[in-house]
């Protein structure tokens, strides 16, 4: 996916990585519509979920999605989000909301925190590109990403 932004480097993304509990679920479950989101996004991206999986759902909630599904520990996991960005290839996309997230924030080449009923910690919303109040609306940004250039342009 190339992204051209006036008065920046354009953006050829080629993941996307999503934070589950707060970002694509609430309480564990899946929210409604973002399904058929990630079915749109999935010849564009190769799509990542990456989650504590705090309510212990995501397996099972992710299964028949387009998404590759990675665990983290329940240790250091602002750090092995990190990680697990900076091992990916360039073009990395992220959506998240936690304190968890804030590292992987910086490390790709797009973030956007997403405030929904769980709120967005402070710091990964500073550290964040874009800020949303649904997760539908941060996923039609990639989808529709004519719609990132109003607010990255420089």
């Amino acid at each position: 996916m190339q992204i051209n932004i006036p008065g920046r480097e354009s953006l050829t993304l080629t993941h996307l990585v999503l934070d589950f509990n707060g970002t694509i679920a609430l309480d564990g479950l899946i929210l409604p519509s973002v399904r058929e989101k990630l079915e749109e996004l999935n010849p564009l991206l190769k799509i990542h979920v990456l989650t504590a999986d705090s309510n212990g759902s995501a397996a099972t909630e992710c299964e028949g999605f387009p998404v590759e599904l990675h665990v983290i520990g329940k240790d250091n996991q602002r750090e092995e989000k990190r990680k697990f960005i900076s091992q990916l290839e360039q073009g990395v996309a992220v959506i998240g909301n936690g304190v968890n997230d804030e590292l992987m924030f910086r490390e790709a080449d797009l973030s956007i925190a997403v405030i929904g009923k769980e709120g967005c910690a402070t710091v990964t919303l500073m550290s964040s590109d874009i800020v949303v109040t649904d997760i539908i609306d941060g996923l039609d940004l990639l989808i529709n990403h004519h719609r990132l250039i109003p607010t990255l342009r420089n």
